[in-house]
């Protein structure tokens, strides 16, 4: 007698359970038959949850309906067969919400119910006449104290211009006053270039440093070397040419 293949839903109802218990700690994520054992006593510990959940919630509902109901003078037993005479049928979860949420229709429902246990006609139609309730003070958050306002740093007389200290020891060395210098640097600082610029504009020996310490050294004159550096800069290489032709000529 010919088997019968049925390896494609084995397949399907091993890998159902191996998903279900997807997440477990060791084996019972991985072997098939810790996996089922696991998933079998989850169902189980569910269910018993479930049940559990249901009795709590019952507890509950009980002990507010009948927390709201002796105000009024019934207990939850005299409410719930007042309830069953005026046939009103309102489950617990119901009255537990409108106990909580709205006591002037509670109210009502256990007038109704008082109706039905004294043998008097029991209204279809509730009409409720809702009290104004006082408007709810919010309570009013402190005001945050201002903050003292920082006073302004005393101005002085002269402001300092703010200059590299590159830009400072090269001022000096031509001269140069630095609040005359238009900045260019970032923040508004003056650098070596604006110096240097200042002091061609003012007819002042566009030099770099080295050619100036060369200058003395070799005894030439600034003002009668022509600069071929960056935008005319006289360099060493110009002193030193400048020195050269003076011996020649000399």
């Amino acid at each position: 007698m010919a088997r019968t293949a049925r390896s494609l839903h084995a397949r399907k109802k091993r890998r159902k359970v191996l998903e279900q218990a997807k997440g477990y700690r060791g084996q019972k994520s991985r072997s098939y038959k810790k996996a089922k054992e696991q998933v079998w006593k989850s169902g189980v510990y569910a269910y018993e949850g479930r049940k559990q959940r249901k009795r709590d919630f019952r507890a509950l509902w009980i002990q507010r309906i009948n927390a709201a109901s002796r105000e009024h003078g019934l207990s939850y037993s005299q409410l719930v067969h007042g309830l069953r005479l005026a046939e009103i049928d309102l489950d617990r979860k119901i009255l537990a919400d409108l106990a909580v949420t709205d006591p002037e229709a509670f109210g009502a429902i256990v007038a109704q119910a008082r109706n039905a246990l004294d043998g008097e006609p029991v209204q279809r139609r509730i009409e409720i006449e809702r009290k104004a309730r006082p408007a709810e003070e919010k309570p009013k958050k402190p005001r945050a104290k201002p903050k003292a306002k920082k006073a302004p740093p005393p101005k002085k007389a002269e402001e300092e211009v703010e200059a590299t200290d590159a830009a400072e020891r090269r001022a000096e060395e031509l001269d140069v006053d630095l609040e005359a210098v238009e900045a260019s640097g970032a923040e508004g600082q003056v650098v070596v270039e604006d110096v240097e610029e200042a002091a061609e504009e003012a007819g002042k020996v566009h030099a770099t440093e080295a050619a100036e310490r060369k200058a003395k050294e070799l005894g030439v004159d600034l003002s009668e070397v022509e600069g071929t550096g960056q935008n005319g800069r006289i360099t060493v290489g110009d002193v030193q040419k400048a020195a050269k032709a003076k011996a020649d000529n000399g």
